[in-house]
């Protein structure tokens, strides 16, 4: 096991919230865990630093001090699109500045958790998509479905991108996104039954306030064992 590259179905269905769950989760085992956001956009000041307000919990949460040159290859001041924020700063998008990257987290860690930014076909630049970051790194992809009207669709058609281009999905994590959705269980049950991986986590609603204590309460609702140990191909 040396890294996973965690995407969603869309923005805002807690990509980072998962990863942060997961660094805790992995960490809880006695695993080196380093977190990757490849591209990022839209910062805060930290000690006279900009830095990605994502890039700063997870960074936070590692047991490890990981340098954010690798952390965090491309950060953007703009909290937009990616690939737009960078063609307003006109930086080039480099897949190989992305593999060097992963390559120095990966001879420092056990696991290097690699987050997507919004959805998997989100632009990294002109010409590729967020995919191209697991097909270069060679890495099984974790999904988050946030958990609300559409998510089967959205769920399945990035199931289908996914796998469309020979990547391996690990799992599945289905997070409610402090949202309340009819026919919850009904939707979930679908999901588990046309997903063809393992649902490593149902997150239900957490109300602490504290991004601390919210990811380590979600730790708790994942089950990272098919991580670990991935069952053999029948």
């Amino acid at each position: 096991m040396s890294g996973f590259f965690i995407t969603g179905t869309d923005t805002g269905v807690g990509k980072t919230f998962v990863t942060a769950a997961l660094i805790l989760a992995l960490q809880q085992r006695g695993l080196a865990v380093a977190p990757m956001k490849p591209l990022a956009a839209g910062t805060i000041d930290v000690n006279g630093v900009p830095i990605n307000d994502d890039v700063a919990l997870l960074c936070d949460l590692s047991d490890h001090h990981y340098p954010l040159h690798a952390v965090n290859p491309y950060c953007f001041r703009e909290a937009i699109a990616p690939h737009i924020a960078a063609q307003n700063e006109k930086v080039d998008v480099d897949i190989s500045v992305i593999q060097t990257a992963y390559l120095e987290l990966a001879t420092r860690a056990d696991v290097v958790l690699v987050e997507g930014a919004g959805g998997f076909l989100v632009p990294m630049s002109a010409s590729e998509s967020m995919a191209l970051i697991p097909a270069a790194l060679h890495l099984p992809v974790i999904l988050v479905v946030g958990m609300r009207l559409g998510c089967i669709n959205h769920a399945l058609l990035t199931v289908e991108a996914i796998r469309a281009r020979g990547l391996a999905l690990a799992g599945w994590v289905a997070n409610t996104c402090g949202e309340t959705m009819n026919a919850y269980a009904e939707n979930l049950s679908t999901l588990k039954s046309l997903i063809p991986a393992p649902l490593i986590g149902e997150i239900a609603h957490i109300t602490t306030a504290d991004e601390f204590d919210a990811a380590a309460e979600a730790a708790e609702m994942l089950n990272i064992q098919p991580l670990i140990q991935p069952e053999e191909p029948s």
